[in-house]
Parts: C-alpha cells; sequence; structure tokens
C-alpha cells in the first residue's frame, strides 16, 4: 500500500511539475491558429507592424451599439469586435469599447450635436423585423484616442446602389485597413513631402482644399512654382527633389519647355508624380450663364510629347457615357423654382476594372468632360485603374455643348465605343523625353534613364475638384443634391499613399473576406416552421429516449 501511495503522490507531483512548466512556456510563447477559409482573423503584416509600434494606450471608442440595428449591421458590430479583439491579443496597449451614443434620451440630442461637430455624420437605416418595416439611426464611426492626439475611423464602405448586405460585405473587408489607417496616423509621425504645383492656371486652393486637408494626416504639403526655372534651373531642380510627390490639379496654362524638362528630371531622380489633366478645354460651371451654353475646345498644354515618351496619349474628345451621373437644373420662375435631377452623359461614372489596392472595393468616380487615354508601348508598366461603362461614345471638338441637351433622347445604339481609360498607373523605368535632344537649360548632373518610379495620369482635373457652398468647402465627391458621395476622395487617397507608401499599408485593402448573411423574407415565411422544430424536436426526442429507457430497463429487471 506504502509503495502504491509513493507512486501515487509522485504521479501528482509530475503532474503538477508538468502543469507549471506548460503554463510557464505558453506565457513565453505567443501563437494563434486561424482555421477559417478566409483566414479573417490573419492580420496583415503591415497592420501587424503598426499595431507594434503602440507604446502607450490606445482607446477606440466604437459607436456600433444599439438594441435596433438592423441583422445585416450587428454582424458588422460582431465582425469589428473580433478584430479589435485581435488587435488587443496581439498589444495589450489597445482597448476598446462599445458605445451607443443616443441610448439616453436625456443627453441623445447632445451627444448628436457633439458628433456631427467632429464630422461624425449618423446614417439611416431600414429594419426588417417580422415583415415589418422601420427606421433606425446609428453611427458606423469609430475615434481612436492615443498620447493626446484623435483620429475619426469609417467603419462603413459607401456604395452606390448598394444593399444593406452589400454594403455590410464592403464594410467588412474595409474593417482593418480603416483601422490599420487610424493608428498609422497616431503612431507614424510625417515623413513624406509633397509639392501642389502651382503657377501654370491650376485649381485654386478652395477646390482642392477638401483633398490636401486629407492629406495632411499623413504627409507635409506646400504649393510649390516653376517661375524660376528660366532663372537659376539648378537650383529649382534641387528644391523640387527635395519633395517626394509632385501633384499637377488641372492646368490651364501651357507649360514652357524649361519647365517640362526640371520635371522630367524630377522624374528621372525617382520622383513620384500625380497628373490631373485636361486637353478639352471646357467645365460644367461655364455652362451656367445666360444662354445655359458653351463651345468645348481643344487646349493645347505642351505635354503631348511629354507623355507620349512615358508612354500615353490623352486625347482631345470628350467622352460621353450611358452611365453617368446627373445634373442639377432649376426649373420655373422666382419661388416657384425647383431642382429637378436630369441625365447628363457629359458626367460619366468610372470603376476600377482591376483588383489593384489602388481601386479594389472602391466606389463609383464622377467625371466632368473628361478625355479618353490610349496606352503605348514602351519600356514602362502599365494598369489601367479606371474605365467606364461600355455604352460610351467619343465627341470631337470643337462643339457647343448646352443645357438642353438634358432633353436630348438618347439613343444606346450610338454608345458603340466600349469602355474608355480615365487613369492609368505608370511604373519602373522611364526613358527621359529630352534623351538625345537639345535640352532647353543647362543642369549639372542630367539623366537620360530614370530610376525605377511610379506616376498616376487622370483625364479630368475636376475628379479632384471640390464644390464650395455657401457654409464653405463641401466634402470632395459629395453630390449636395442627389446626396451621393462618389469615391473621388478615396481614389486620390489611395493613389497618394500607392506612391509613397513604404509599408505596404495600401495592400490591406486587397483583402477579401466572405461575409454570410441570413435571408429575411425566407425567416420570415419559416418563422415558426423552425421554432416548432428547435423546441417541439427537441421535447420529442427526450420523450422517446425516456420511453425507450423505462421499457428496456423494465424488461431487463422484470425477469
Amino acid at each position: 500500500m506504502r509503495k502504491n501511495l509513493n507512486n501515487t503522490i509522485k504521479h501528482i507531483g509530475l503532474l503538477i511539475i508538468g502543469l507549471l512548466l506548460i503554463n510557464i512556456l505558453s506565457n513565453k510563447v505567443y501563437k494563434r491558429f486561424d482555421l477559417t477559409l478566409d483566414q479573417r482573423f490573419t492580420l496583415n503584416p503591415s497592420a501587424l507592424d503598426i499595431i507594434k509600434k503602440v507604446d502607450s494606450p490606445v482607446i477606440i471608442d466604437v459607436f456600433l451599439e444599439g438594441d435596433d440595428f438592423p441583422s445585416e449591421f450587428r454582424k458588422l458590430k460582431t465582425e469589428t469586435k473580433q478584430l479589435l479583439e485581435e488587435f488587443s491579443a496581439y498589444n495589450s496597449n489597445i482597448s476598446f469599447n462599445f458605445i451607443n451614443p443616443i441610448e439616453d434620451d436625456a443627453t441623445r440630442d447632445q451627444n448628436i450635436q457633439q458628433l456631427n461637430a467632429r464630422g461624425l455624420t449618423p446614417m439611416q437605416l431600414t429594419v426588417k423585423e417580422n415583415g415589418k418595416s422601420s427606421q433606425a439611426v446609428i453611427f458606423p464611426w469609430a475615434l481612436a484616442s492615443y498620447n493626446n492626439a484623435t483620429v475619426k475611423i469609417p467603419l462603413v464602405k459607401n456604395t452606390i446602389g448598394a444593399t444593406q448586405q452589400q454594403l455590410v460585405t464592403n464594410s467588412v473587408q474595409h474593417l482593418e485597413y480603416a483601422f490599420a489607417d487610424g493608428l498609422s496616423k497616431l503612431v507614424n509621425p510625417k515623413r513624406r513631402k509633397i509639392a501642389v504645383l502651382k503657377g501654370n492656371g491650376q485649381l485654386e486652393n478652395r477646390y482642392i482644399a477638401d483633398y490636401i486637408k486629407t492629406l495632411k494626416d499623413y504627409y507635409f504639403i506646400a504649393p510649390f512654382t516653376l517661375d524660376s526655372v528660366s532663372k537659376d534651373a539648378e537650383n529649382t531642380l534641387q528644391k523640387l527633389k527635395g519633395y517626394d510627390l509632385i501633384i499637377n490639379a488641372k492646368p490651364t496654362v501651357a507649360f514652357t519647355e524649361e519647365e517640362k524638362y526640371i520635371l522630367d528630371q524630377y522624374t528621372m531622380n525617382g520622383g513620384k508624380s500625380l497628373w490631373l489633366l485636361e486637353k478639352v478645354a471646357m467645365s460644367k460651371d461655364s455652362l451656367y450663364n445666360d444662354l445655359g451654353k458653351n463651345v468645348a475646345v481643344p487646349m493645347d498644354l505642351n505635354l503631348t510629347d511629354f507623355f507620349f515618351k512615358y508612354g500615353v496619349r490623352i486625347n482631345p474628345l470628350i467622352v460621353s457615357s450611358m452611365y453617368s451621373a446627373p445634373i442639377t437644373l432649376a426649373s420655373g420662375e422666382g419661388s416657384n423654382s425647383q431642382f429637378q435631377s436630369y441625365p447628363w452623359t457629359y458626367s460619366p461614372l468610372a470603376k476600377g476594372n482591376s483588383n489593384h489596392p489602388i481601386v479594389n472595393n472602391l466606389d463609383f468616380l464622377k467625371f466632368d468632360f473628361s478625355n479618353p487615354i490610349d496606352t503605348l508601348k514602351n519600356g514602362t508598366t502599365k494598369t489601367i485603374l479606371l474605365q467606364t461603362a461600355p455604352l460610351t461614345k467619343l465627341e470631337g471638338t470643337p462643339r457647343e455643348i448646352s443645357l438642353d441637351m438634358v432633353n436630348d433622347q438618347l439613343d444606346p445604339k450610338s454608345f458603340n465605343k466600349g469602355p474608355q481609360t480615365l487613369a492609368v498607373l505608370l511604373e519602373n523605368t522611364f526613358t527621359s523625353v529630352y534623351k538625345n535632344r537639345v535640352k532647353p537649360v543647362a543642369i549639372s548632373d542630367n539623366k537620360d534613364e530614370s530610376v525605377p518610379t511610379k506616376m498616376v495620369v487622370v483625364s479630368d482635373g475636376d475628379v479632384i475638384k471640390n464644390e464650395v457652398g455657401r457654409n464653405g468647402v463641401e466634402e470632395l465627391g459629395f453630390d449636395k443634391y442627389t446626396g451621393q458621395t462618389f469615391g473621388n476622395k478615396e481614389f486620390l487617397v489611395n493613389v497618394a499613399n500607392f506612391l509613397l507608401d513604404d509599408t505596404g499599408l495600401i495592400n490591406i485593402r486587397s483583402k477579401e473576406i466572405a461575409v454570410a448573411f441570413l435571408n429575411p423574407e425566407k425567416i420570415t415565411e419559416e418563422k415558426t416552421k423552425w421554432q416548432l422544430i428547435n423546441i417541439l424536436l427537441p421535447l420529442l426526442l427526450l420523450g422517446v429516449f425516456g420511453f425507450a429507457f423505462n421499457y428496456f430497463r423494465k424488461k431487463k429487471y422484470a425477469k
């Protein structure tokens, strides 16, 4: 007996020591396993790099809380919570709370005003339960606070014409990027510098204010003119090389050969650039006159050979598409006037045609009097980022454009030119426009071939233009008449991030997550059936088991 007792004590001791060793080892070795098919719980390495940089508490307040959410948005809440749990598991400095800002009727209005003042606009939803429809208001936002700084994080990825299920699916796929992007603004100091070119009739500051304000969260931004090129080209180039990206937003004055040469050498030295150009002088604003019409004419910016050498050509034609944004005009006179929307083929809507991270999961972009882009064979790699719908036609210039065209009967057969390219990404090495040519000015270190670099060319300057209303600058891409928000700002922010991002954060946008939803109509139709199955079937099975058990028990012991 004593020997058995000693063996028992020994086994218990070994068990305790083994459990202690397992605990110590588990505290030192951290490993999580993602068994999902789409790897939804596996964080992108770029997101992990940002999370690891959080060295003091980050508090994330999520406003996706409430009892009257549609089932689809309860799914978004669950996915958001699971993602933040992953963030917190990798870094204990990250904590989060779910808050319902409109739960208390006494403070509801005050909270709504405060959130609106911070740019956290509410969203109205249709809730369908038991075959009945009702309205609910939610705030699909989060606020992340870190070291006395706070950023807002959008949780809903809007898409024109999307159902609530499609909206939630897009939003779930966007969640990791949204939170990683927000944390990046908090923990990563600004390093990159952007020059906004001026002096060639580019858009005024007020018309690019919303985009520039958004970029300031990521980068240092300053205006830059090429006025001094003719006097001191060397110094101008050296100053320009101090910027990592240049933005040229809708120039209307032709560039001189000296200016082109400096811009060319900036590219040869690895500079990135975003060009928003037009080959036709025409804008929607120029139609709002007493006659309601104007003439679209070709515009020469002296850049044809410049981009031809790089591998693209913008043609002096106007893109007209059946799939376009409407124009809103006033009808009637005086106090009886009303605003009404009409089809307007000169505002084509463009969508990304690839899985490139710049345009992945992106809403439609609105263009105005855009021009088609041809890609040419040379050494650069070209990726078409944006194209129109197939029902498109091209109109030559000069051409009179009138607001009365909204009354024209459209013939779909005439829109037969197929998708037209409106934005192109150029990458890798570039050949100088001035290779084997006489240089317009002398510089000490001319380059005929570039180091690997990138540029994006967009054939419409109005893509970057925000409206300016009575209350100041409107959000880029927002149409106050229809209430729709197009994807212009997100696209342009993605372009800047892609051209300058050396952390790979933009690649998170390519993550695909399958979100499963229940069919609400089927739920309503089959609700009673499944209630009976879930309630009565277990009771029935329990009853059969009890009857069988008693039957066999009596039969066994009856003998």
